[in-house]
């Protein structure tokens, strides 16, 4: 047959009836007047006909209509062919995953036994029929197979957004921090819609958090008025709503630099992905960037997916450009999901933020001069996607010379940073009639229990007694002070015992003695605690570290944070002290 002819009787009003739901059926028959006897029932019962004469020309025609997206609807292949048997053809079809789901129905004139019927269902056809048959009977198996094929297509694309959805919802979950939300949020939704996608989040204070899918895309930078108007448009579509809510928002609406499309380059590649939207030919609006530009065309406009949980939360909004309807309640479960954790990721930032604030207020990063001594503090929070802590420092005069400590209440939220201020509190109050490091240790202890009997703290008191430079030490779970000497050599002072709010018997304070030059070293074991690795171990390349610091304690401070201060997950804080004068018998 030639293209011409191929053409004229395969293809017949194609492009009038492409979406129109008419069926293509694909008729491949070594002889011509049952091939066309055939093709002229299946178009008096309203299918378009392609017709073949071999295997090899029904190959080249499914290969080129590949390549278009256009695969016929059903397969009639005559079992007999000359090239290949339809047998053979069944089979190759069904192996190639392009392929697969064609529906194949089997005909002959000749092989008709049930042997024949099920070696072509054996093949993977669905069907098979015996010619001559009634023309009802043949437009009927073709409608059976063409309504299969249709019905299992519609499964696997369901299934197959229901897969994408349920990882889209996975990874939304998994999301740290509120940036890191929306940009996972976008990509996810527009993965769903196969267009690009933006997503928003608001928060208590008016402020909008927000990131696109086409970061590699070509897309003007939304300027204030265009948050402030995309965040005006959120509440207004929200006021008075909860759950979600679905809408489309026309072009001429959309502020501008959120779903920026790339203009087609000469490759035919588009930032949409294949497919470009109705009215993406608009010209560009006044300050995108060359070679963008946002739809401002009578097309379908940005199909909006909305969600808040409470009436007093404030609302999420996924956005995807083009056409993208029959995925709506997709986008909508997602949007639900995004609400939730956004939900739950601000109340945490707004927890931290108190938390933070209330750590900074009451550790101050320059304490009162101290007579006799030098003291520094650095005190560094975890890296923001980690949770608040509770770690402390002090450094406090005394009738007789200066009372340093250094803790650590045991949780991550903000009740462990209140009991951090309570026993700051406490022991500023407790040094004042009595700075005996051991029974200050012993009424902090029963402070924990009375008022917050589920809390334990770890905390280490030095007291130095001046001039004599005598230092007594309780320790309470915490790392022991580490004496840095000026000789270039260090040691951990051998001081230990329970928890703070254990109840338990304290041994008695340890003693020791500073020099001139020596340098006291308090630290939370945020700065030196890694997962895996032994506390030892640590406590070791600290010591080691630390002898190889410049002299002062601002300088010993410095140097550690950051040789080990880097991307902690835990809050960090270290005191050093030393003498400012020769101790008294020097």
């Amino acid at each position: 047959m030639s293209a011409k002819s191929k053409e004229t009787e395969g293809a017949e009003g194609e492009a009038g009836a492409a979406g129109s739901g008419v069926t293509t059926v694909l008729v491949v028959d070594d002889v011509p007047a049952s091939r066309y006897a055939l093709g002229a029932v299946l178009r008096r019962a309203g299918h378009r006909v392609v017709l073949a004469a071999s295997a090899a020309e029904a190959l080249g025609e499914i290969e080129a209509r590949l390549r278009e997206g256009r695969l016929p609807d059903v397969a009639l292949v005559d079992v007999g062919l000359p090239d290949m048997s339809g047998y053979d053809l069944c089979r190759r079809l069904k192996q190639a995953l392009p392929t697969a789901a064609l529906p194949v129905v089997h005909f002959s004139a000749a092989a008709h036994d049930s042997a024949d019927r099920c070696r072509g269902l054996d093949a993977g056809g669905e069907a098979y029929l015996t010619v001559p048959a009634e023309p009802e009977e043949i437009a009927a198996v073709v409608r059976a197979a063409a309504r299969g094929a249709r019905h299992r297509s519609d499964v696997q694309t369901r299934a197959g957004r229901l897969s994408r959805l349920a990882e889209a919802v996975l990874d939304v979950q998994s999301a740290g921090c509120v940036r890191e939300l929306v940009d996972v949020a976008a990509a996810d939704a527009a993965d769903l819609s196969g267009a690009p996608a933006a997503a928003f989040v608001l928060d208590e204070e008016g402020g909008i958090h927000w990131g696109r899918s086409h970061r590699r895309a070509l897309a003007a930078h939304p300027g204030p008025d265009s948050l402030e108007s995309m965040a005006g448009l959120i509440n207004r579509l929200m006021a008075g709503r909860i759950g979600v809510h679905t809408t489309t928002v026309p072009w001429s609406l959309w502020p501008a630099g959120f779903l920026g499309v790339a203009t087609r380059r000469a490759d035919g590649y588009e930032a949409f992905g294949g497919a470009e939207p109705r009215g993406a030919r608009a010209a560009p609006r006044e300050g995108a960037a060359d070679g963008v530009h946002e739809p401002t065309g009578p097309g379908d406009g940005v199909l909006l997916a909305l969600a808040r949980t409470r009436e007093d939360h404030t609302p999420v909004c996924l956005a995807t450009a083009g056409p993208a309807q029959d995925r709506t309640a997709g986008l909508g479960r997602l949007a639900h999901a995004t609400a939730r954790v956004a939900e739950r990721l601000l109340m945490y930032e707004k927890e931290r933020h108190v938390a933070l604030t209330l750590q900074h207020s009451f550790l101050p990063s320059e304490l009162p001069l101290l007579p006799g001594t030098e003291v520094v503090v650095r005190y560094e929070p975890a890296s923001r996607q980690a949770k608040i802590g509770g770690d402390f420092y002090a450094a406090l005069p005394t009738p007789t010379g200066v009372l340093t400590g250094i803790g650590d209440v045991a949780g991550h939220s903000l009740d462990a940073a209140t009991v951090m201020v309570e026993l700051r509190h406490a022991l500023r109050a407790y040094c004042v009639e009595d700075p005996d490091p051991g029974r200050l240790a012993a009424r902090l202890d029963r402070m924990l229990q009375r008022y917050h009997p589920d809390v334990t703290a770890t905390m280490c008191l030095a007291h130095v007694e001046l001039p004599s430079a005598r230092v007594r030490i309780a320790n309470a779970g915490h790392i022991p002070p580490l004496v840095v000497h000026d000789s270039g050599t260090a040691a951990y002072v051998r001081a230990s015992g329970p928890l703070l709010g254990l109840g338990l018997d304290r041994p008695p304070p340890v003693e020791t003695r500073l020099t001139t030059g020596d340098r006291l070293l308090m630290i939370t074991d945020g700065l030196i605690e890694t997962r895996g690795v032994d506390l030892a171990v640590s406590m070791e390349q600290l010591r080691l570290a630390a002898t190889a610091t410049p002299p002062g304690v601002a300088a010993l401070c410095d140097t550690l944070l950051e040789c080990f201060g880097r991307e902690r997950d835990d809050d960090i804080a270290l005191l050093a002290l030393r003498l400012t004068e020769p101790p008294a018998d020097d």
